[in-house]
């Protein structure tokens, strides 16, 4: 009788190193389905960003202060270049390929009509005097000069927010910008962290 018990109990035992191993298994081939999933995920959502940022957006620094008071030296922010049209306001990149790549504001596009009036330095687009209220002192003249010009097709009148130093359009080094230099609208600014956040 003895006999028949110990082959019972080691008949169970064996039946429940069996089950815990089973069960180990199963544990162990969840979490590894589990595991790989995550990776999958991580990989694909990896891929998905960087494809964007191949086709659809672009990070540029700020070299300089000529766009303060809204941009400043060294500060980070991400463009938007796919199917971007400039419209007036927008803060573009434009690279000119034998300089560096300039960080401005667009005032006027193809078509508009725009002046600098010489004795306030206020704009005037369309014969109407614009409210910029973004702008560090006075937008001076420089060779662009006072009289009204007419912005070719295809073309921007682009000025930088901190007026007095910007060398933009009104620079003759510069001039109208061919919007096929325009690399895209900055939209968001990461760097510094503390002013993360979308751009106006």
């Amino acid at each position: 009788m003895s006999s028949i018990k110990s082959k019972f109990a080691k008949g169970l035992i064996e039946q429940a190193k069996a089950d815990n191993n089973t069960k180990t298994k199963t544990e162990i081939s969840k979490m590894s389905s589990a595991i790989y999933e995550w990776v999958e995920a991580a990989i694909y959502s990896l891929i998905c960003v960087v494809l964007a940022f191949i086709f659809i957006f672009r990070i540029v620094g700020v070299d300089g202060d000529s766009m303060v008071p809204t941009l400043y030296d060294k500060e980070r922010l991400v463009l938007l270049t796919f199917l971007y049209q400039p419209q007036h306001g927008d803060i573009i990149v434009i690279n000119r390929y034998t300089q560096d790549p300039l960080v401005k504001r667009v005032i006027a596009v193809g078509g508009d009509r725009i002046a600098i009036l010489p004795d306030t330095g206020e704009v005037v687009l369309n014969g109407v005097i614009l409210n910029e209220n973004y702008t560090q002192g006075k937008t001076v003249l420089r060779e662009f000069g006072s009289e009204t010009k007419e912005v070719p097709k295809g073309y921007l009148v682009v000025m930088g927010d901190n007026r007095e130093i910007s060398k933009d359009s009104r620079s003759a080094e510069v001039g109208f910008i061919n919007i096929k230099d325009v690399v895209g609208k900055a939209i968001f600014r990461f760097y510094p962290s503390r002013k993360l956040g979308f751009l106006n």
